[in-house]
């Protein structure tokens, strides 16, 4: 019968349903999950045997990193695997994107990977023997007797301590804990091997954090700091004391017995420095963990970690230094420990280790620390005394370190003080070949980094070198990248031969500007465009060509877009209304009304109004707009309100723009010249405007019956009231020149008129304008002996 069922079951057919892919949680693969349907059919096609089973593959992707162009790489995945469907390309590089993008927890990474070197009991330490959880007693025994058996007992116990199976029993066993905390608490100073061996055992319990409070109960960590503390001043006694002989022996080089004292004291020096390194690499590693405990972590401070692993950072043992380089890190996010860190100049310390250390790993971490460190303006001043820009910009090459030191450069470029630096080392030139290296998509800290760069003149020659800035305007325009425009905006605004390579480019912007086109790529097309002061540029064949002055004008209108962008056009207007023909042709659109109304919807924008007043200077200047400006709008007018504004900017240009108008239009210069007397007279025009009788009840300038003698006439047509003596006003009611001859003379005064008024009187040797007297001159005085401004 089975064997008439065998023969049967001659088709078996197989088929992939429900297939998904997902990321996997913790390494850099994908997980495709799918389910195969197995059917076994017979030799008329009937279904005889049918099995369902879930299963799972895992498509590890050791070659991504940052740099991985990641369609590439989901085409490849694609082909490749069977199981995923041509239609899941798109998830499939989404998924790959934020793989790319996803960070491993460095402390998970460090935590794992940091712990001391390897126990290798010294000479006279070894034991043959092997040791067992049964005979525990013996061991807390030995640690009874002198310091040999208390070694050999306490490596007994570490081998027990060694194998996580055996901690929990050791945590119930108190009196074998206790007798190890006594011992090292008493004799740590009498035995490097002891004190190494029991915080070993200790360092085994601190990697679990459930026996952190074991760990604290017997206040181990600060036993630690004590040790550490105390190795520290040993060291430098060692070094004291080598330093001593060795100058010895160089004074007398010929004294063989100050030589062989020396070498051997060099001998003893290296072989305790091996002991003590251990000792300190295993305290340390105890006091990582412990520092899980953000309180733990502060008494640590207190008692001056920082400062003692800064000192370790003079060691030259890697494995030691990479300890200490992970525990500052971790110290680093703290305000008060970085601070420490600047005092102790730590950041002079770690640039020893980049790039010159071999030590991968130790690199790395050092960047890290770096990193967090480079938040901080004063600890960057450091950096760039240190060298960092130079080596930083060597580490470029290397993929592995290349984006931690793109970050730490970006943060230095953000200093005006450092930018030009980066032109005395091969940094930009590197720079640029990632660039113009990379994909469709780049790092937002490369592009950065080149952003802040562009900004300095030095940099701008060195990246528009050669085809520079040939290359990043074409792949601005393919891709409309909005922050390589900003780049090249940058690069843009520097005088010199610099921007004279942009007369290329000048059409190529221009064809940008269009409601086609993003706003943020508009706005930096706009920018740059706004940037092209350049003499032997066109800008009216520009306009034309591109047909630009509608879209100027239509975005001129308050809410016609984003602030960014408006504000952009009308800078680009100012610029624009340089060149005679241009400013014409945008006076004749009607683009002068359209400023005049955004101006009063942006008024308390300072920028806005700085640079609508800006577009109204270049109009005035010139012959050709200057009617259309003065005659037939009412910008004269708004000048005249803002004339005393807060903001310096707006007042200089609106006072040199008022000067040209002042000597153009007569009618105009009579009324800023009243406007500025009321501001500089302001106090004086009120006292006579306001004064009551006085305490005698002698009427002034009211009568008796409160009205005004100067009734409802503008004060400053009332010239009789200034002053009223013969000579002095004319007969229309103007200063005389005589009199202001005879006063710059000196002759009044010499008169004994007015004598009592010349000291307070303000000297009158400034230059005189074309009409006359500056009107900002303080001709008239108020009653208080001071400035009325």
């Amino acid at each position: 019968m089975e064997n008439q069922q065998a023969a049967d079951a001659r088709y078996l057919k197989r088929r992939v349903k429900g297939c998904t892919v997902d990321v996997h949680p913790t390494e850099r693969a994908l997980v495709v999950q799918y389910e195969v349907e197995a059917t076994v059919l017979g030799e008329l096609g009937d279904l005889m045997v049918g099995e369902r089973k879930e299963c799972q593959k895992i498509i590890r992707l050791k070659s991504l990193n940052a740099h991985t162009d990641t369609s590439s790489l989901a085409r490849k995945v694609v082909a490749e695997c069977r199981l995923i469907h041509p239609s899941k390309l798109s998830e499939v590089e989404q998924l790959l994107f934020y793989l790319q993008k996803r960070r491993e927890s460095n402390d998970e990474q460090e935590k794992t990977r940091i712990k001391p070197r390897d126990f290798t009991p010294y000479a006279g330490v070894e034991l043959d023997e092997v040791a067992s959880i049964n005979s525990i007693d013996e061991y807390v025994e030995l640690l009874y007797e002198d310091v040999q058996e208390k070694i050999r007992g306490a490596t007994l116990i570490f081998q027990l301590a060694r194998n996580p199976d055996n901690l929990e029993e050791l945590m119930q066993n108190e009196p074998v804990l206790g007798a190890l905390a006594r011992v090292l608490r008493e004799d740590w100073k009498q035995s490097v091997d002891l004190a190494t061996t029991i915080t070993y055992i200790f360092f085994c319990f601190s990697s679990f954090s459930q026996f952190h409070s074991l760990v604290t109960h017997y206040k181990i960590g600060a036993l630690c700091m004590n040790m550490i503390e105390h190795e520290l001043k040993r060291y430098d006694l060692w070094q004291d004391e080598l330093q001593k002989k060795k100058k010895a022996y160089e004074e007398s080089p010929e004294n063989q017995t100050l030589k062989k004292d020396h070498e051997k004291s060099f001998r003893k020096y290296q072989s305790l420095l091996i002991k003590q390194e251990q000792l300190l690499s295993v305290a340390l590693c105890l006091l990582l963990n412990l520092a899980e405990d953000t309180r733990t972590e502060l008494k640590m401070r207190n008692k001056n970690i920082v400062h003692m692993l800064v000192k370790i950072l003079d060691r030259r043992d890697q494995d030691l230094l990479l300890l200490v380089v992970s525990f500052l890190k971790k110290l680093s996010i703290f305000l008060e420990n970085k601070n420490d860190m600047a005092e102790t100049l730590a950041v002079e310390k770690l640039a020893r280790l980049v790039p010159g250390c071999e030590h991968e790993e130790l690199v790395g971490t050092t960047l890290r620390l770096l990193l967090n460190l480079s938040f901080d303006t004063t600890l960057r001043g450091q950096m760039v005394q240190a060298g960092l820009i130079g080596k930083l910009s060597s580490l470029l090459a290397d993929e592995a370190q290349r984006q931690i030191s793109i970050c730490i450069l970006y943060h230095i470029s953000m200093d005006d003080r450092f930018k030009s630096m980066f032109a005395a080392t091969d940094c930009i030139p590197q720079l640029m070949k990632l660039v113009f290296d990379c994909g469709e998509t780049m790092d937002m800290e490369l592009i950065s980094l080149c952003i802040n760069l562009a900004a300095n003149k030095s940099n701008a020659q060195l990246v528009c070198e050669g085809n520079g800035l040939k290359m990043l305007m074409r792949r601005a325009v393919k891709l409309k990248d909005v922050l390589v425009m900003k780049m090249i905006r940058n690069l843009s605004q520097h005088s010199g031969a610099t921007k004279s390579l942009f007369l290329d480019h000048v059409g190529d912007l221009a064809a940008q500007i269009s409601e086609e086109e993003t706003e943020e790529f508009v706005i930096e097309c706009l920018g740059t465009l706004a940037n092209m002061t350049i003499p032997d540029l066109d800008w009216a064949l520009v306009l034309k060509e591109y047909n630009l002055v509608p879209y100027l004008k239509d975005r001129l209108k308050p809410g016609a877009a984003e602030d960014d962008l408006i504000l952009e056009v009308v800078i680009m207007i100012g610029t624009v209304s340089m060149d005679d023909s241009c400013a014409a042709m945008l006076a004749k659109s009607g683009i002068i009304p359209a400023l005049i109304e955004l101006l009063n919807a942006q008024q308390e924008d300072d920028e806005f109004v700085c640079q609508i007043v800006y577009v109204f200077y270049q109009m005035v200047f010139h012959e050709a707009t200057r009617d259309v400006i003065v005659k037939d709008t009412q910008a004269p007018a708004y000048l005249i309100d803002l004339m005393h504004d807060n903001n310096a900017e707006i007042r200089k240009v609106c006072n040199n723009t008022l000067d040209i108008i002042a000597d153009y239009d007569q009618e105009w210069r009579k009324k800023i010249q009243s406007e500025k007397f009321r501001w500089y007279n302001g106090q004086w025009l009120e006292m006579v405007e306001n004064r009551q009788m006085d305490e005698a009840g002698e009427p002034f300038v009211f009568g008796e019956d409160g009205e005004s003698f100067i009734g409802n006439e503008d004060i400053l047509e009332r010239p009789d009231l200034f002053y009223s003596a013969d000579g002095i006003l004319s007969a229309d009611g103007a200063i005389s020149p005589e009199f202001y001859s005879d006063f710059q003379n000196g002759q009044l005064a010499q008169s004994g008129y007015m004598n009592s008024m010349t000291e307070q009187l303000v000297p009158t040797d400034r230059p005189v304008s074309s009409y006359g007297f500056r009107p900002d001159e303080q001709f008239f005085l108020n009653y208080n002996n001071g400035s009325s401004r």
